[in-house]
């Protein structure tokens, strides 16, 4: 009995140093190895998420740039290697006829420049419909040439029948060096 007694204690003494053995150097080590993954994972997750997130961006911001270099290639295409001043003027003063406008004045100021630009004022008036008006601007705006309307001035007739006098100062852009070259 003592012998069996003995057994039995020495059987639960090795059942309890094999379970701690399993708990210290198995389960334990396991449990931290799956917490590590399972955050390992999370932060894989995370980053695919936002790498997802960024590549949709990256697919507008490739559009952006498309429609940009499309604006940098109009805006060289509208800035003549000639000054052929007098024939925009010219061009302006039809658009005027076009749009029925009257009183005309179109005058050229003094050149500057502006690095690889120069830049040519130009003030403007006249006297039409304000509807006349607007379009005349719209026509202008569709010009193969870059004009920048720097101060538009309308003022109504006494009368108020729709009539208007514009006055507009603008600038038109030429490069520099294809004069100078």
């Amino acid at each position: 009995m003592l012998f069996e007694k003995k057994q039995q204690v020495t059987i639960c003494i090795l059942a309890g140093m094999l379970v701690t053995d399993f708990v210290l150097f198995g389960y334990s080590p396991l449990r931290k190895r799956m917490r590590v993954v399972k955050q390992s994972q999370a932060a894989q997750s995370l980053a695919i998420a936002k790498a997802s997130a960024e590549s949709e961006k990256l697919t507008a911001l490739k559009e952006q740039l498309l429609e940009l270099y499309k604006e940098v290639r109009n805006y060289e295409a509208g800035v003549p290697e000639q000054r052929d001043l007098g024939a925009f003027l010219h061009r302006i003063a039809n658009l005027m006829n076009e749009h029925n406008l009257r009183e005309q004045l179109i005058e050229p100021g003094k050149e500057t420049n502006a690095g690889e630009l120069t830049c040519i004022p130009v003030s403007m008036q006249c006297k039409g419909g304000v509807e006349q008006i607007f379009e005349f601007f719209k026509s202008l705006q569709n010009l193969d040439r870059l004009v920048r309307i720097e101060q538009i001035k309308l003022v109504n007739d006494q009368d108020f029948t729709g009539q208007a006098s514009m006055q507009t100062k603008a600038v038109v852009y030429y490069r520099a060096e294809a004069e100078q070259g």
